[in-house]
This record gives C-alpha cells, sequence and structure tokens, in this order.
C-alpha cells in the first residue's frame, strides 16, 4: 500500500543524525518535527528565527506568539534560541544547516526543483527556499508522487525553478529514490510495501534505474 503522509515524514526522519541542524520546510515536511528518533540530538530550524523546534503542540500547550515559517503553532526544546530573520538567513547563507526537507511540484531527474509556483497563480514570492537549496548540505524532497496523475519526477522541469542540481533524495508515497547526479537520474532505493517497481516507473516520466539491493520501506 502507498505510504500515508506520516509514513512518509516518519521514514524521512531517518536521514536525521546526531547533531544535525535542519530545517523543515511548509507543509508536509513540517510533520518530521513528530518524528524525531528518541534519544537523537537534533536542532529544528525555522526561518523565522526559531533554532530548536519541538514536537507540534497539544491544546494544552499551544502558544498563539510561538510560530514556524508557515505559522503553525509549535514548542520549542530546551535550549532553543530565538533570533531575527537576518540572522535566521545568515545562518541558512553562511552554511551552517545541514539538511533541509522540502515540498515540490516537480523535481528533474538533474536534481533541479521546482517548488515556488505554478504560472498564472498568485504568489506573494519564493520565500526562503532560494535560499536553502543554495545554501544547506543536503536537500531531501517530500512529496506525492503525481498531481491529477501526471508526473512530478520528470526529465526537465516545466515550472519556475527553485534551484538547480541541488536535490539529494526524494520520498513519496511510492518510493525513495536518491540522485544520481554523476549521471543525471534517479535510482530506485526503498519501495513502499505492495507496490512494484513497475508502478513505480509507470508513474515516473524522469529516467529511472532500480538498484540491485532495492529493499521495502520499513514501517
Amino acid at each position: 500500500m502507498p505510504l500515508t503522509r506520516e509514513e512518509i515524514t516518519r521514514r524521512a526522519a531517518r536521514e536525521l543524525r546526531d547533531g544535525y541542524i535542519v530545517n523543515l520546510g511548509i507543509g508536509m515536511p513540517t510533520l518530521v518535527a513528530n518524528y524525531v528518533p528518541e534519544g537523537m540530538d537534533v536542532w529544528l530550524q525555522s526561518e523565522n528565527g526559531l533554532l530548536g523546534i519541538g514536537p507540534f503542540p497539544t491544546e494544552a500547550q499551544i502558544d498563539p506568539d510561538l510560530i514556524n515559517a508557515g505559522k503553525q503553532t509549535v514548542t520549542a526544546r530546551v535550549g532553543a534560541s530565538y533570533f531575527s530573520s537576518a540572522d535566521s538567513f545568515a545562518m541558512i547563507r553562511g552554511g551552517h544547516i545541514d539538511l533541509c526537507i522540502l515540498g515540490a511540484m516537480q523535481v528533474s531527474q538533474e536534481g533541479d526543483l521546482a517548488n515556488w509556483m505554478v504560472p498564472g497563480k498568485m504568489v506573494k514570492g519564493m520565500g526562503g527556499a532560494m535560499d536553502l537549496v543554495a545554501g544547506v548540505r543536503r536537500v531531501i524532497v517530500t512529496m506525492e508522487h503525481t498531481a491529477k496523475g501526471a508526473p512530478k519526477l520528470v526529465r526537465q522541469c516545466t515550472l519556475p525553478l527553485t534551484g538547480k542540481r541541488c536535490v539529494d533524495m526524494v520520498i513519496t508515497e511510492l518510493c525513495v529514490l536518491e540522485m544520481d547526479k554523476d549521471r543525471r537520474r534517479f535510482v530506485l532505493r526503498e519501495i513502499a510495501p505492495g507496490v512494484t517497481a513497475e508502478e513505480v516507473r509507470a508513474k515516473t516520466e524522469a529516467e529511472l534505474v532500480i538498484a540491485p539491493d532495492l529493499v521495502t520501506i520499513a514501517a
């Protein structure tokens, strides 16, 4: 069966490492905060000026003044710090963020990312994603594999780009894909329970190779 949004983000959380500073994009990636492995020391950063985001609050914990970049209420872990958005972007642009997890509208087989606008629709601006993909050491995308039946993993992005050759891994409800940037293609590493490699290939426009050690995504 395809993965749920929670299962996608739980799988993404397995890419966290002790001591990492991690930025979570708006939407599905914010759920990763709920699945940080127990005992792991990870510092989640928000562009609006918070380092040390905790899990989403319960009803009793909600503080309307404590929000992430997506304006969702959050909690702060012990040791968290608050600072200006200017300092926050200095961290991002200075290469001090180990990992970011973002959503996407399209990812090309060269690792190009389009995640900020659809032509003809009103948007307020690109936001911080452009800085993140340029300044962060590793970029993971969590998203649905298709949009209204159309592949989102494409040979070439048709939507305005956020960044070029910046994506390292894509996690969807069907699979986990790693970018082979030297050969400009996706490598299918893990597959959702009950999903076949043929189904993934049929729903992927981009070039795709199947890893010889392909495994099922662990629950």
